[in-house]
């Protein structure tokens, strides 16, 4: 009896995407140049406010 494949969703994307890795190169590279701020403002952002997207976006906005 063959087993049955697990169904993919999208979930864990989407969680992945609300989250800014700040040891990762490339995600710290994007939300500067997303932001027009250098890669240093985003990596204190992140220590300051945390891995939350929304909050590393409001801070550097200031």
């Amino acid at each position: 009896m063959a087993k049955k494949a697990k169904k993919r969703t999208v979930r864990g994307r989407k969680q992945d995407r609300a989250r800014v890795a700040g040891g990762q190169d490339y995600e710290v590279r994007y939300e500067a140049k997303k932001t027009h701020r250098s890669k240093a403002a985003v990596k204190k952002a992140v220590k300051k406010v945390g891995s939350s997207r929304r909050k590393v976006e409001r801070r550097l906005a200031r």
